[in-house]
């Protein structure tokens, strides 16, 4: 928070985790499968980002795509996983969980936040499907999570900005509202005047076009609907410097 602002970028490799910081970035979200909104990301991933880069390195926890609403088994998954993030170098940690009707998982988020400590946690974007998000945020606050990130529970931030102003207005301080979703150099100086935000969450990322000379175009790794395989989206240092300078200048 030197410059009175602070970026989070959400990465999925070690070039974006480079390129992240290379632009600015204070904090690293770290994960995989970005198309999905993130799973947890490999060990492997995380000890060899820690090795490149200075800046510290938040672990996505959350065991598969889909709802935020886990079995007991998945739960266990995450207690290992954030065990095991903890122990490899994590600076932080990222979940959530909810209930069928749509309320904080309390007493499951309760359970991890007690095997993330002395970890700082933020509450993930499950925050954008909750039933009553008002009462959400004071249950946030009352287990115990530093920060939640949110587009205002709309299809972006800027779609959201009515609904983050006033989770800006009803944490007065208590909890740090995280704007994310959706994010350009277009719009960060509009999310930012009108939320009252300090920090805010963006991917900042370009494709990539792959080194492979031989291309089987019949051959897809995941469905149908699934990106290229000969495309591959990373952080851009230029994205995110434009970012940083535009939260410099407005803030």
């Amino acid at each position: 928070m030197a410059n009175g602002f602070l970026m989070e970028v959400c990465v999925d490799s070690v070039e974006s985790a480079v390129n992240a910081e290379r632009g600015g970035a204070g904090r690293l979200e770290l994960c995989a499968n970005l198309m999905e909104g993130g799973t947890t990301p490999s060990i492997g991933l995380l000890q060899v980002v820690k090795q490149c880069i200075r800046v510290p390195v938040f672990v996505m926890i959350r065991p598969r795509g889909g709802d935020f609403l886990y079995s007991d088994r998945e739960v266990e998954v995450m207690k290992a996983d954030i065990r095991l993030a903890k122990q490899y170098g994590a600076d932080g940690l990222v979940f959530g969980a909810l209930t069928e009707d749509g309320r904080v998982d309390t007493e499951l988020c309760t359970a991890l936040l007690a095997v993330s400590r002395p970890l700082p946690v933020t509450f993930h974007r499950a925050f954008d499907m909750v039933y009553d998000p008002l009462a959400a945020l004071e249950t946030l606050i009352s287990v115990g999570f530093e920060r939640v990130l949110t587009s205002g529970c709309d299809s972006s931030a800027l779609e959201g900005l009515p609904l983050l102003k006033r989770l800006m207005d009803q944490a007065k301080g208590r909890i740090v509202i995280v704007p994310g979703g959706g994010i350009t150099e277009r719009n960060l100086q509009r999310i930012l005047e009108g939320s009252g935000a300090s920090e805010f969450h963006c991917s900042a990322r370009s494709a990539s076009d792959s080194g492979m000379k031989f291309r089987n175009p019949s051959v897809t790794m995941g469905g149908y609907l699934s990106a290229s395989e000969y495309s591959i989206k990373v952080a851009d240092v230029a994205k995110v410097r434009t970012l940083n300078a535009i939260a410099k200048n407005t803030l």
